[in-house]
């Protein structure tokens, strides 16, 4: 295969000199500016007697390159968008076989534009991903990951914090290159926005990387000393108290800090974090749900609390040792507490019971139009068994974890590289839930009163070994990773008996789980250009094991496969500021445990939560095209997508009594999103400058759930603007605004949910010091900012609920930094517990 693929580059060249003894070329590529490596650099070999172009390749992940040259007078030519190209002096092959660093500069017309105006690069886009700078939302400082990436193109969030790329919310997460197999959503809110430098984005990734994730890959890098010396960034934030109170019991704090310490020098680089961070968010949720069972007509409307306490605390460190220059040894450590309490005090004003006549039950939406008209319950029926009371419900997830990670890598003389990477977790998941039942208004009167409480230990250990070698113009990579992962769980349900005042099991909540998988896969890939193409190819092999055992009855579900995971990305210079991308990846979605835990938890009053044990991981095809289109320092690209997944999991509603609704995880069939994602940067005027974002995408479902067909088709779609003017050299206001559009559901539909936000920033001390004043989720009772309602329904049953959180948020945050920063603090992140968390 890698002759083909030689022989496929070399037919496109000039064959000038084929039988000619040939010798091998080695550098690397940095960026003069930051002295990072430039990944994907052209480099060319030209004959000096009439510049005939011998041979090409591109640079790998660390700037290196290896091409083979003709022993005759030659010069060399290494270049990457947006840089100015390098040309080397006429010389005779076997005189010079090692070109060391080659630094390239910004071209002089996007250099010019920074050194006028401080007009800084925040995006580019490489043949597989596209990279954002961090540093330019400002909205996000002070706050997490999660309100960094809230900003890109293709992502966006709703009112449960929940991320999509691409209408999904199923990605891969990756802390500098290392994978993390948790919930996207609770690692984000995990890692401070301050430690950030750059975002990737890869949605089509390769067969190197893990096939989790439907809609790609996140790749966040952080910060670090970018020369030997020291870098230093504290960060703090402090919240002014809520303009608006929702009635809720306690007041909303919001304060952190975190800092990053690195110090880099000769053979040795060391980075520490900690931070701090609490956050709390007032809201409440305005609800009504019917349900119909023996033809008895039951509603029950809420309004109430529906607020967040959330509090993490963590600390890194990373250790990196160069014993010789080809020689890296990487320590990581990760250890800390998380403590997410969700308040839902709900007044249920009214529940009644109805008794309709035979042939008369109208469809349960149409109850909730006349509760909309009169206010009241239905009146067309018997009415009987009426109650109004109060839910005091109080559910605390909980985290403790460690951490640790050990990397080696080693550089051969012929410039191939091994990598040996090990990761172990350990995460102590689980957390009560209060359930209270209240007489109303005599609230001292207990109802009915719940307790319920999980312990959830995970193990989890990732070893890898990855290895890359230059052949000619091509560079091949192979590697075998091992995952193992064992996940116990232990559920325990009680209620108050109100008579004798004891605690009492309730056996159809309380039961055990064991979840075990393991997973081996190797993959292979070539990576190589052939004049003004580049490519990629690959194929990854898997196997994986998944066991589940479940106590109470005494069973175990199994589960093996193997997969073929195959890649391509291919990239086309059309011309100097115009390229053309293509790609196609094939990934799979794996569940959690919580989503195949088979018995009902106990959520909410009126809810529960039940997993399957046998749902199938999710397959997903991915084909995209697209077009880069860059000239100065603007730039627009456009990216068309189709998505298809077969065994598409959906949490669908299910009546398990007359006040409570049961939510069920499943495999519902087949789905498919075509889609267009587009971004642009530009500058109105020499001091505004405006990032723009969407994703528009038609998103179809067919299939079963539970003996219900569908077949749903809906078109959705996202918009994410930021505005930046600089007042004054040292002064900069940034407005922006995340837009998602309405959707529809299996069954039912989620409402728009928007969110507006200004920031003025002030530096100080050259740029050390900078003060920013946030106002976030802007509001001011002219719109409806920051809530969503979610509505449901089926034959037998309605619920809608408008989730309705904090607006207006004001807060200050204060920064200093000593020296410049770069990328890539090598701290480990969650490879198996944020997820289940």
């Amino acid at each position: 295969m890698n002759k083909l693929l030689l022989n496929l580059v070399l037919s496109t060249l000039p064959m000038v000199l084929v039988a000619q003894q040939t010798t091998s070329l080695t550098g690397r590529i940095l960026d003069e500016q930051s002295q990072e490596a430039i990944e994907y650099g052209t480099i060319s070999i030209f004959l000096a007697k009439d510049s005939a172009l011998i041979s090409g390749t591109v640079s790998d992940e660390d700037g290196l390159f290896q091409i083979e040259s003709p022993l005759d007078s030659i010069y060399l030519q290494a270049q990457f968008l947006g840089f100015e190209a390098y040309l080397s002096e006429v010389f005779y092959a076997p005189d010079r076989l090692d070109f060391g660093d080659i630094s390239l500069q910004l071209n002089s017309s996007t250099l010019a534009e920074v050194e006028v105006s401080g007009r800084a690069i925040t995006s580019s886009h490489k043949v597989d991903k596209q990279v954002f700078d961090a540093g330019q939302f400002q909205s996000a400082k002070g706050g997490t990951a999660s309100d960094v990436l809230r900003n890109l193109p293709a992502v966006s969030i709703n009112s449960f914090g929940e991320i999509s790329v691409r209408g999904s919310t199923g990605f891969q997460v990756m802390i500098n290159g290392k994978p993390v197999q948790g919930d996207p959503s609770v690692v984000l809110q995990q890692l401070p926005a301050n430690a950030i430098d750059d975002v990737e984005v890869v949605t089509a990734p390769s067969a190197k990387y893990d096939p989790d994730g439907k809609a790609g890959i996140i790749n966040i890098k952080t910060k670090q000393a970018l020369t030997d010396g020291t870098f230093l960034s504290v960060n703090t934030l402090m919240g002014l108290p809520s303009i608006e109170s929702y009635d809720n019991q306690n007041n909303t704090p919001r304060y952190g800090a975190d800092i990053t310490y690195s110090f880099r020098r000769g053979q040795w680089d060391i980075s520490a974090g900690l931070d701090y961070r609490r956050y709390d968010i007032s809201g409440r949720r305005e609800g009504y749900v019917n349900t119909f069972l023996d033809n008895v007509l039951t509603e029950f409307p809420s309004d109430g609390e529906r607020s967040f306490d959330e509090t993490n605390y963590s600390g890194r460190l990373s250790v990196a040792y160069a014993p010789t220059a080809s020689q890296t040894v990487t320590l990581g450590l990760y250890a800390g507490k998380r403590n997410k309490e969700r308040t839902a005090d709900i007044l249920y004003l009214d529940q009644q019971r109805t008794r309709l006549t035979d042939g008369t039950f109208q469809g349960a939406g149409s109850y909730y139009d006349l509760f909309l008209q009169t206010g009241q319950a239905f009146q067309g029926g018997t009415a009987f068994d009426r109650l109004t009371y109060f839910n005091e419900n109080l559910r605390v997830r909980k985290g403790d974890f460690i951490i640790g990670s050990l990397d080696y890598a080693f550089r051969f003389k012929d410039n191939s590289a091994l990598q040996l990477s090990g990761l172990y977790e350990r995460t102590v998941l689980g957390g009560p839930t209060d359930n209270a039942n209240l007489d109303y208004p005599n609230t001292d009167r207990i109802l009915q009163l719940q307790f319920n409480t999980n312990d959830n230990p995970l193990d989890g250990v990732r070893l890898q070994m990855d290895y890359r070698k230059r052949y000619g113009e091509t560079q091949w990579e192979s590697g075998y990773l091992y995952r193992y992962l064992q996940h116990p769980g232990d559920f325990d349900y009680f209620d108050r008996d109100l008579t004798t005042d004891q605690w009492v099991e309730n056996p159809l909540f309380t039961n055990s789980i064991n979840l075990t998988r393991s997973i081996h896969s190797v993959y292979s890939q070539v990576t190589g250009q052939a004049n003004k193409l580049s490519y990629n190819l690959g194929l990854r092999l898997e196997h994986f094991d998944r066991t589940v055992t479940i106590e109470r009855p005494d069973e175990t579900f199994n589960l093996s496969q193997f997969n073929l995971f195959p890649s391509f990305n291919l990239g086309y210079e059309l011309s100097d500021n115009l390229s053309l991308k293509a790609a196609y990846s094939r990934r799979i979605e794996r569940t959690t445990t919580f989503k195949m835990t088979p018995f009902p938890e106990r959520e909410h009053s009126e809810t529960l939560e039940q997993g399957d044990a046998e749902l199938l991981p999710e397959y997903i095809d991915l084909v995209e095209v697209g077009l880069v289109q860059n000239w100065g320092d603007h730039s627009v690209f456009a990216t068309a997508y189709f998505r298809n997944i077969e065994n598409v999991i959906n949490r669908v509603n299910t009546v398990f009594n007359d006040t409570i609704l049961n939510r069920i995880y499943t495999n519902a069939g087949t789905a498919n999103a075509l889609g267009l994602e587009l971004g642009t940067t530009f500058f109105p005027a020499r001091k505004w400058r405006v990032y723009l974002g969407g994703n528009l995408f038609n998103y179809q479902i067919e299939g079963d759930l539970f003996g219900d067909r569908i077949n749903t088709s809906n078109t959705i779609f996202s918009i994410n603007v930021n505005s930046t003017f600089n007042l004054t050299p040292t002064l900069s206001a940034q407005a922006a605004f995340n837009y998602l559009s309405e959707r529809v559901t299996a069954q039912g539909r989620d409402s728009e949910f928007y969110n507006p936000s200004l920031t003025l920033r002030q530096t100080f001390s050259d740029k050390k010091w900078a003060l920013a004043l946030q106002w976030l989720n802007m509001d001011m009772g002219l719109w409806s900012a920051n809530e969503q309602r979610i509505t449901t329904e089926r034959a037998s049953f309605f619920t809608t609920t408008n989730y309705v959180y904090e607006v207006d948020i004001i807060q200050l945050s204060l920064s200093y930094q000593l020296n410049a920063a770069s990328k890539k603090i090598n701290l480990p992140k969650s490879e198996f517990g944020a997820k289940e968390f």
